[in-house]
């Protein structure tokens, strides 16, 4: 495991230079962050294809007693070989140049986006895609799956394929169209307008770190493991005893920091409860960005959305906000934050409506990668599946192509496992209240310990030792299905809207 312990420990060095590279670097650096980044990534690289770990895995894989290995042990060995017959199929050229290229396209986007013009952006776009694709053709013969995308989708979601989801994505699909219909067309209309008030942006970091310390994420004490800071794009990075996130504050939109800090918290709290004793070991990880975002969503939607989460925390936020909000009831607080309208953005989109956002991306990626559509033919597309889908209209490409940094970023297969942890999330949910019936009167006292610890036990402490669709079986009993998160949506939202 020395070897392994090596890779990690980069691994986790990496991510604290690219959250210094969206936090605290100065603009000029980026060059030579790219150039940083892609030393690392060759040194990773070169680490995971020693031929040294080729021979210890032949010799264990012929060994008399590899049988008796425990269930750890074989797991272990399994990520292993998977991760060194991926790698060592990559060219270290390849990796180099991906890892130079994410440095310069974010910083590129970054500039496009604020210009809103996404040609400024599409070259750099086009060469992220052209390595991109380079290793999915790569890595479709070693992984085993029948399309390049496949291979992308894999490095997210073992296991997992862009047919699979995109039969979970129809029924999905149909019942949030339904649901959506049910609120759009309700004679009770919640008011979001109400939330619209100027808090201060200091007054905002405090709520952050009210939340923060709700959902025992510890930013504050002397063995704080963690930070909350600010970037263009929320997100949570780092290892095990050092896991930052990231906001961004609007002085007119308080709700975008505070659901996000919720958000990235709930990724959060997954990586500082990972077993201890697995650090460093292949299993001491998450199985799959879609358990990661059933965690993330789990948090932000179905806790910090509840009634139940505000009836304790509304008198917080009104002491935090200078009584900001108390001429409002509690009910229509809670409703405004539930309020259910189409719109452009995916990380301000609703409950209902949000899962649309990614099918809308995944579809993208689906054509895009395969050359079914062409880069520079990209906002276009997306303006169209977004009138389709949601019945606006784009007026930018700032709101519309831009919006999101995981393209600049090469996550191309990223996207999906967005819908499949609100999937997750549900049939989570449906298991805990087998065990914690009362949960919901326990958050409106304020105790997210029992729930915290429901999750730790169920989830978290199951590292990667199982595949994600064979974690989904062993936690709730059942496949990954949509409808436990149709159900949660649909009762929800009856009360909302009262229909």
């Amino acid at each position: 495991m020395v070897l392994t312990r090596e890779v990690v420990t980069l691994g986790s060095a990496t991510s604290i230079i690219y959250w210094d590279m969206e936090t605290k670097m100065p603009p000029k650096g980026v060059n030579l962050r790219s150039q940083q980044l892609g030393i690392l990534s060759q040194l990773i690289h070169r680490l995971s294809t020693k031929p040294e770990i080729g021979k210890l895995l032949s010799k264990i894989s012929k060994h008399p007693d590899l049988a008796s290995l425990t269930n750890l042990q074989k797991r272990n060995l399994y990520l292993i070989q998977k991760h060194y017959d991926e790698q060592t199929k990559l060219p270290e050229k390849l990796v180099a140049e991906t890892a130079k290229q994410e440095a310069i396209a974010t910083d590129v986007w970054k500039k496009a986006k604020a210009a809103k013009d996404f040609e400024q952006f599409r070259p750099e776009l086009e060469k992220m895609l052209h390595l991109k694709r380079q290793a999915a053709d790569i890595l479709m013969e070693v992984k085993g799956t029948k399309t390049p995308y496949d291979a992308l989708i894999d490095i997210y979601e073992p296991k997992m394929s862009a047919d699979a989801i995109s039969h979970v994505f129809t029924g999905l699909r149909e019942g949030l169209v339904t649901i959506l219909q049910k609120c759009v067309t309700s004679r009770n209309q919640p008011d979001p307008k109400v939330l619209k008030r100027k808090i201060p942006i200091n007054s905002q970091r405090k709520i952050s770190n009210e939340i923060a310390k709700f959902i025992g994420y510890d930013v504050q004490s002397p063995q704080a493991g963690g930070r909350i800071d600010e970037t263009e794009h929320p997100f949570t990075t780092g290892y095990y005893d050092d896991v930052r996130i990231t906001t961004h504050y609007y002085e007119n939109d308080m709700a975008s920091s505070l659901f996000s800090v919720l958000h990235e918290g709930g990724h959060a709290i997954y990586d500082q409860n990972l077993k201890q004793e697995w650090m460093f070991q292949p299993i001491g990880s998450s199985p799959s960005l879609g358990f990661h975002e059933s965690q993330s969503r789990f948090v932000e939607n179905i806790i910090g959305r509840s009634r139940e989460f505000w009836t304790f925390f509304y008198p917080k936020l009104n002491k935090l906000t200078e009584n900001a909000f108390t001429d409002l009831s509690l009910d229509t607080f809670v409703r405004a934050i539930n309020h259910v309208q189409p719109s452009k953005i995916r990380v301000e989109a609703d409950e209902v409506t949000y899962c649309l956002h990614v099918i809308i991306r995944f579809e993208i990626e689906r054509d895009l990668i395969p050359g079914k559509i062409a880069v520079k033919d990209l906002p276009e597309i997306w303006n169209q599946k977004y009138k389709e889908y949601l019945g606006v209209d784009i007026e930018n490409d700032q709101e519309g192509v831009l919006q999101d940094i995981h393209w600049a970023g090469g996550g191309f297969g990223y996207f999906p496992t967005y819908a499949l942890g609100n999937i997750i999330s549900g049939q989570l949910l449906q298991t805990m209240e087998k065990s914690i019936p009362d949960w919901k009167t326990q958050i409106s006292q304020g105790n997210f310990g029992n729930v915290k610890n429901w999750l730790v036990k169920n989830v978290h402490e199951h590292g990667d030792l199982y595949d994600p669709a064979i974690l989904v079986k062993k936690i709730t009993g059942e496949e990954m299905n949509f409808k436990p998160y149709l159900g949660y949506l649909e009762n929800k939202f009856s009360w909302v809207y009262k229909y």
